[in-house]
């Protein structure tokens, strides 16, 4: 039986102190040719310019295609990779080019779920010592010791305690993501990124993860940054919504205005692939509503050739001359609501 998803409503309300602050975050990755003599020949522009913060307390979802930049942006925020340019600034501290020694203790703060729950567990080791490598590694010292401290973790997240002297594969995807999740609450960190947490797992199962993700924020008042491609499940957990494309970030709004108001050409085509349980709803006039499903044209470019100014210029509806030689800029044409284009939907006043 699947477990029904929280409704959009019952999502915490954030604080509005910013715990994160990002500003022209930046990475590319050289692209080398030789065998002795190597040197580069192109870059692959993968994250540009991107510009957000995250507040205390709530839920970011990042979502777009593969290929947007989404999970290489995941991992410059725990600094898993270096940024080649911009900035990170956590709790007012820059940590954007910290060297290891000096950012392991910030390791406490700040962790990450990762999205194959297969491969990020060791199987050679037991539940017990996975979970409980973080307090190894970082020398702390628990009240009850660390076997009842990881038997209190998984129990927190729905394991039976008496798991602690079995293997990864004893357990199925679900209970390895839940294993995954205890092992980044060992530390009680500020902010965790979750990078597609549900994705690789079933569909019955997506419903009781992504349920436990809300329950431990409630009870433990973590901040969450969500990277996910599945538009209706960031709908049911995230506070605020960034969308991107081809490295750049194209919409942020809160979660509401995004879905009933999107603004961005590619925001709109996300969102018309959506499916819904009733395709064909009633109005108040009784008249039947479809919702019009947008088709993008062609493939989307390569990072390696990016298009000029406006990267989604090359397969939008919209676009003139000035989306290929001006870049537009992120204005907030709301309040709260951010978006990267020259001619946005949906500018009209609400009914």
């Amino acid at each position: 039986m699947t477990t029904p998803l929280s409704t959009p409503a019952e999502a915490p309300a954030p604080a509005t102190e910013a715990l994160m602050t990002v500003t022209g975050l930046t990475k590319h990755f050289p692209v080398t040719r030789g065998v002795v003599f190597r040197h580069r020949v192109g870059l692959v522009r993968s994250v540009d310019d991107v510009s957000f913060e995250v507040t205390r307390g709530e839920t970011l979802g990042i979502v777009g295609e593969s290929g947007c930049g989404k999970t290489t942006t995941a991992r410059m925020l725990t600094r898993l990779l270096e940024p080649t340019d911009g900035q990170i600034m956590f709790e007012g501290r820059d940590i954007t080019h910290l060297h290891s020694r000096a950012m392991r203790p910030l390791r406490r703060e700040i962790q990450m779920i990762f999205q194959d729950p297969y491969s990020s567990l060791n199987p050679r080791h037991t539940v017990g010592a996975i979970v409980g490598a973080p307090f190894r590694l970082q020398r702390v010292k628990t009240e009850k010791g660390t076997k009842r401290s990881v038997q209190e973790l998984l129990e927190l997240v729905g394991l039976n305690p008496e798991h602690y002297n079995r293997y990864p594969h004893e357990f199925s995807g679900g209970q390895r993501q839940r294993i995954g999740i205890a092992r980044t609450l060992a530390l009680r960190p500020k902010l965790i990124v979750a990078d597609e947490p549900v994705s690789a797992l079933d569909v019955s199962i997506q419903a009781q993860v992504i349920n436990l993700l809300g329950d431990l924020q409630a009870e433990l008042g973590l901040t969450y940054v969500i990277i996910a491609h599945d538009l209706s499940v960031v709908r049911h957990v995230a506070n605020r919504v960034a969308v991107m494309y081809l490295g750049n970030l194209v919409e942020l709004a809160d979660r509401s205005d995004l879905y009933e108001r999107p603004r961005h050409p590619y925001t709109v085509a996300l969102l018309s692939a959506v499916p819904i349980p009733e395709p064909a709803q009633r109005t108040a006039e009784g008249q039947r509503e479809r919702r019009e499903r947008v088709r993008l044209t062609g493939d989307v470019p390569s990072p390696l050739n990016p298009p000029p100014a406006c990267r989604f210029h090359t397969r939008c509806w919209k676009a003139q001359e000035v989306c290929r030689t001006v870049p537009p800029p992120l204005e907030e044409l709301a309040p709260g609501h951010h978006v990267a284009c020259h001619f946005p939907e949906n500018t009209t006043p609400a009914a």
